[in-house]
C-alpha cells in the first residue's frame, strides 16, 4: 500500500509540473564571452561541449547607446535565429563558423527557437585616455550589447522549452578609438570665422566671432554655445586646407561620423581661452579648450580639464 501511495503521489508532482508541453531545463551561458564569426553575422557563446548561437543582422548592433529603459529588439523568426546545441565533445569555432563543418564531435542535441524577441541593450565602453596630456580625458573603445531573450521557445526534442526571460549576456564590439592626432599648427579662414585644425582624416573645427582675436595681448574667454561652436569630424579619407574655407563646403571626402561639443556652463565646463601675443609685427593666438566633453548621439567622451588646441599668426 505504501508503494501505490508513493508512486500516486510522484504522478501528482510529474503531472503538476507539466504545462501545455512547457518544460523548464536550465543552460546558462550568461558569463560566457561572445564571439562574432568573421564570415558570416553569427555570434555565438562556446561552454565545453554546448553552443548557445545567434543568427540575427549585423546592423542590429548598433554602435549607438541605447536611451534608458529602451530596448532594441529583434523578433525571433525563421531569418533571426537562435539556437541551442550540445555535442559529444568539447567544441571550437570551426563547429560554428566553418562553412564546412567538423565532422566532429557529433551534435547530440539541437533546440531551434520558434517564437520569442531578443532584446538588446547598447552601452558605450569609455575609458581613461592615457595617451592624452589633457587631464582626466576619456576614450570609446567599443559597445557592450547585453543581450536577453523574452518569451522564447524552443523546439526540441520530446517537449517544448520555453524560457519568460533567458539571458544570453554581453556582446562587446571594439572599435579603433578616436585618433586626435593633431599638432599645434591651427590656421583660419580668411573670409569667415572657421578655425581649423586637421590631420589626416580628422578635423577639429571652431567658428567663433572675431572678438577672440583680438589686435592686442590678453587672454579672452568664452562657453562654447550655439555661436561658439566646436566640431569634430571624421571623415573617409585624407583632407587638405582648402577644404575649410571653400565655399560651398566641397562634398568630398566624405564625412563618416561628427561630434559636437556640449554648451559650456559658466565656470565649470566648455570654456575656449584664447591668449593673444605680439609675434613680430602680428598677433599669435594660442587656443585652449578646457573642460570640454563632446558628444554624437547618446555617446560621449571627455577632451579633457585643459586641451592645447594649437595657435595661428595673423
Amino acid at each position: 500500500m505504501k508503494k501505490i501511495i508513493g508512486l500516486f503521489a510522484l504522478m501528482l508532482i510529474l503531472n503538476g509540473c507539466d504545462d501545455g508541453n512547457l518544460t523548464i531545463e536550465t543552460i546558462n551561458f550568461e558569463d560566457v564571452t561572445a564571439v562574432k564569426c568573421t564570415n558570416s553575422d553569427v555570434v555565438y557563446k562556446i561552454k565545453d561541449n554546448e553552443a548557445m548561437i545567434l543568427e540575427i543582422p549585423a546592423s542590429s548592433f548598433i554602435n549607438e547607446p541605447t536611451a534608458v529603459g529602451v530596448t532594441r529588439d529583434v523578433i525571433i523568426n525563421a531569418t533571426n535565429k537562435v539556437t541551442y546545441r550540445s555535442y559529444a565533445g568539447t567544441i571550437a569555432t570551426a563547429n560554428i563558423c566553418a562553412l564546412v563543418q567538423p565532422s566532429t564531435p557529433d551534435i547530440m542535441e539541437e533546440w531551434t527557437a520558434v517564437s520569442g524577441t531578443i532584446e538588446i541593450t547598447t552601452t558605450a565602453n569609455v575609458v581613461p585616455n592615457t595617451s592624452s596630456t589633457a587631464g582626466n580625458a576619456t576614450k570609446i573603445t567599443g559597445y557592450t550589447h547585453y543581450i536577453e531573450f523574452k518569451g522564447i521557445t524552443f523546439d526540441k526534442p520530446g517537449v517544448d522549452q520555453l524560457y519568460e526571460t533567458y539571458v544570453f549576456g554581453n556582446y562587446v564590439k571594439n572599435i579603433t578609438p578616436l585618433p586626435f592626432a593633431f599638432d599645434e599648427d591651427a590656421d583660419k579662414c580668411i573670409s569667415s570665422n572657421i578655425v581649423y585644425n586637421f590631420s589626416g582624416s580628422e578635423s577639429l573645427v571652431l567658428d567663433i566671432p572675431p572678438s577672440f582675436f583680438p589686435t592686442a595681448s590678453g587672454t579672452q574667454t568664452g562657453l562654447i554655445s550655439a555661436t561658439n561652436k566646436v566640431t569634430y569630424k571624421f571623415y573617409e579619407s585624407g583632407l587638405n586646407s582648402s577644404y575649410f574655407c571653400a565655399s560651398p563646403t566641397p562634398t568630398t571626402p566624405i564625412l563618416k561620423e561628427q561630434w559636437n561639443a556640449n554648451d559650456g556652463v559658466t565656470g565649470v565646463s566648455g570654456i575656449i581661452e584664447v591668449t593673444t601675443t605680439t609675434f613680430g609685427t602680428g598677433f599669435q593666438h594660442t587656443i585652449r579648450l578646457k573642460k570640454v566633453t563632446f558628444k554624437k548621439g547618446l555617446s560621449e567622451f571627455y577632451l579633457g580639464d585643459d586641451y592645447l588646441y594649437g595657435s595661428f599668426i595673423n
